[in-house]
């Protein structure tokens, strides 16, 4: 069950891979991502249940010096996410999008990272790692908004081409959904598929725990 739906997801990685390069060799010089540019690299965002299991799993086969390594770097993390989370939610307890935006504002090591700006996981890195650097869109509410890397060279003022992510998310969001169903989740907690779960804590979950929908929003 596990495989089939890991070979789907791995089409749908390849699929943004493509699209990051189309984008790139119509916008060359606006696309800045170089061997270890990691501006990205300090930014906090969740993964769905899907990738959450992928990644785990692909983790969980590293040389265990390595994984030693990354799980210290990955409760540093998580102490510093869930000290910024705390402090915007007594700050801004009834506006959760502020409470979101701020999170996602603060720059926080992602746990892969190497001390030579490289990723350990790279080949198996998120989506959204994968797609960073060029325009992407999301849907917020019924309309659709973009967003571009920082450094990059695109005109916020001007109309690009963009990765359409929240079609992608779609997809992760039935796979996941998926996932959890086989997994034996509850149906009343089927749910569960729409979380976004962070780096930081999936890789210090067993994969069971993902699978079976043991986990709550963080």
């Amino acid at each position: 069950m596990i495989d089939n739906l890991f070979s789907r997801y791995e089409l749908e990685a390849r699929k943004a891979d493509y699209l990051f390069k189309t984008i790139q060799e119509k916008y060359p010089m606006s696309v800045r991502c170089r061997i270890r540019c990691c501006d990205c690299c300090y930014a906090v965002f969740g993964v769905f249940p899907i990738e959450a299991a992928y990644i785990n799993y692909h983790f969980n086969h590293l040389e265990r010096k390595i994984k030693r390594d990354v799980l210290r770097k990955a409760e540093k993390a998580d102490i510093e996410i869930l000290k910024v989370r705390d402090k915007l939610r007594n700050t801004f307890n009834d506006k959760p999008e502020v409470q979101i935006y701020g999170l996602g504002k603060h720059r926080i090591m992602c746990p892969f990272l190497t001390e030579k700006d490289e990723c350990i996981l790279y080949e198996k890195r998120p989506i959204i790692c994968r797609i960073y650097g060029v325009p992407y869109s999301l849907n917020d509410g019924k309309k659709e908004k973009s967003y571009v890397c920082g450094i990059s060279g695109f005109d916020t003022n001007v109309s690009y081409s963009t990765v359409k992510l929240y079609k992608i998310y779609g997809q992760l969001y039935k796979f996941s959904e998926e996932l959890l169903s086989k997994g034996g989740t509850p149906i009343a907690k089927l749910n569960k598929a729409k979380l976004m779960l962070p780096l930081s804590r999936i890789i210090r979950m067993s994969i069971d725990e993902i699978i079976q929908g043991n986990f709550e929003e963080y």
